[in-house]
């Protein structure tokens, strides 16, 4: 009785998070058309959005929208992509907002994020070869991701690997959503994060505040949490739970 109990509950979220998916697109490709209309009025839409802070897009010349490096995530971009549904279908990007302490206290905390499209190289690949292109094995690192949903396997493999390689490098992730968990070769890619002394951890309320109070040009609103989300933390904390076991 309690396990047909526990499927009615996750077919009934699954029903709810499909609803509110479709209008968080529609909302998502409002605020995306405005814009781009805003954009085209001001005649500069790139130069417009570095002087905001908004982000930084790539020179032109490379393939369009692989990674987008910036300092500030779009407030309504954030509430879309690090919700923490399990019906995720649409949220087709990978954001990585990343802490770095390379144990020098002059040069103070290394902050920003990293956006992908999926159509070449993952942000987390993309962190090792932008954000840390000056590696120095005689520090010592201690770095943080956020990111909207845990690595996929091939990325899981190439972080696991860096980590063994480079003694003097720690990684923490907190992840809003476990990416297609209940795959084998998935659930391997975790295990061998954890193995590799990766601290894996599913993303609390308290850390998607925390997250939109260090990452989001929020204009100094708090974050209002969206329903289910202590739910879906729960959800998410059991499965990973169950998979590093």
């Amino acid at each position: 009785m309690a396990e047909k109990n526990f499927s009615m509950k996750r077919r009934e979220r699954k029903e709810r998070e499909a609803a509110e998916m479709n209008k968080d697109v529609k909302e998502l490709k409002k605020e995306e058309e405005k814009g781009a209309d805003g954009a085209e009025a001001s005649g500069d839409g790139d130069g417009a959005a570095e002087q905001n802070g908004d982000f930084q897009v790539e020179p032109m010349e490379l393939p369009p929208f692989e990674i987008i490096a910036g300092d500030r995530i779009n407030p309504f971009t954030f509430k879309f992509q690090f919700k923490n549904v399990e019906y995720s279908s649409g949220r087709n990007k990978t954001f990585l907002c990343y802490l770095v302490d390379d144990g020098n206290a002059s040069d103070g905390l290394q902050r920003g994020y990293l956006e992908d499209e999926h159509a070449g190289v993952h942000a987390e690949e993309a962190f090792f070869t932008q954000c840390m292109s000056h590696y120095d094995p005689a520090l010592k690192y201690t770095v943080t991701w956020y990111v909207s949903s845990s690595p996929c396997a091939a990325c899981a493999a190439k972080i696991a690997e860096v980590l063994t390689a480079r003694k003097n490098f720690r990684l923490s992730i907190f992840a809003a959503r476990l990416f297609e968990w209940e795959e084998a070769e998935i659930q391997d890619g975790l295990k061998a994060l954890h193995a590799a002394g990766c601290k894996l951890r599913v993303m609390k309320p308290l850390d998607f505040s925390y997250t939109w109070d260090t990452f989001v040009e929020n204009e100094d609103e708090a974050l209002n949490l969206w329903e289910d989300c202590k739910e879906n933390y729960e959800y998410y904390h059991e499965k990973l739970a169950d998979i590093l076991q």
